[in-house]
């Protein structure tokens, strides 16, 4: 019998094989497939449909459902959030219009980090060398007053350092260097973010 390796790192992550996840069985205990659930109904009634204006109340109902959002923090009522026990986001941070926050594994944005519309944070992936395709997650952080622009992906384990921007629809599977402007698939650096002037942050 396989046994399940130090990668599997979440309590809340079943054994693939044990579970046969490939034949149909859940990634997830119980216990969290129910608060998912919970919340999908709760964001569903009291959140999916407020305006843009009523950001106060849409961080009460998510730090009710164990989210840590600073003041100031907006998550915009179209927004698609997993898991909120596993969100962080610090004063003035943003996710827009249509973001997938899908944090499998934690996601932190700190202050004023900014993911704008229909772009991706993706905390979870799979062992490819796994026959049993085990699910494995990492910890996403947008550092401060970095920005994730429209459409772009950012994968499991991936820090966007201070001031970095990822132009739309660029993909980033590693890091990103702070003050950096990053563009394309995959994500490469293309200038220095020089801010107060210039016309390099206007690149994505």
């Amino acid at each position: 019998m396989r046994t399940p390796r130090a990668s599997e790192q979440s309590s809340s992550i079943l054994d693939a094989y044990t579970a046969r996840t490939l034949k149909g069985g859940p990634s997830f205990t119980a216990r969290l497939r129910l608060t998912r659930l919970l919340f999908m109904i709760t964001w569903f009634l009291c959140a999916s449909w407020t305006p843009p204006a009523l950001r106060g109340w849409r961080r009460i109902v998510l730090n009710a459902f164990g989210a840590k959002l600073a003041r100031g923090a907006n998550v915009y009522s179209s927004c698609r959030i997993w898991h909120p026990a596993r969100l962080i986001m610090g004063p003035y941070s943003t996710l827009g219009p249509r973001v997938t926050c899908y944090n499998q594994a934690e996601v932190t944005l700190e202050a004023f980090a900014i993911v704008s519309q229909d772009a991706t944070l993706c905390a979870g992936t799979h062992d490819y060398n796994d026959p049993e395709f085990q699910l494995i997650t990492r910890p996403i952080t947008l550092q401060a007053h970095s920005w994730v622009a429209a459409e772009a992906f950012v994968g499991p384990g991936v820090c966007v350092g201070t001031f970095a921007v990822l132009g739309a629809r660029g993909v980033a599977m590693r890091d990103l260097a702070p003050h950096t402007i990053f563009s394309g698939n995959p994500a490469v650096a293309i200038k220095k973010r020089r801010l107060g002037g210039g016309d390099s942050s206007s690149q994505s």
